[in-house]
């Protein structure tokens, strides 16, 4: 459960934003969208192997 504190005089409007924000970060969000469907085991390792290739070649690109 995400607990936020509400500081004196603070607008109620801020505090949902930082609620909002700590909820993304806690990837709360993306477990409750994984457990909505199935992905294949193949088509998840695949998409780990797509990602961590486009990362290799911003590494790559960045040493150049």
């Amino acid at each position: 459960m995400l607990i936020i504190p509400i500081k004196e005089g603070e607008n109620i409007d801020r505090a949902l934003k930082r609620y909002k924000r700590k909820f993304v970060k806690t990837t709360v969000k993306n477990q409750l969208q994984e457990s909505k469907q199935f992905t294949k085991p193949s088509v998840a390792r695949r998409a780990q192997v797509q990602k961590a290739q486009y990362i290799q070649t911003l590494r790559d690109a960045e040493d150049v």
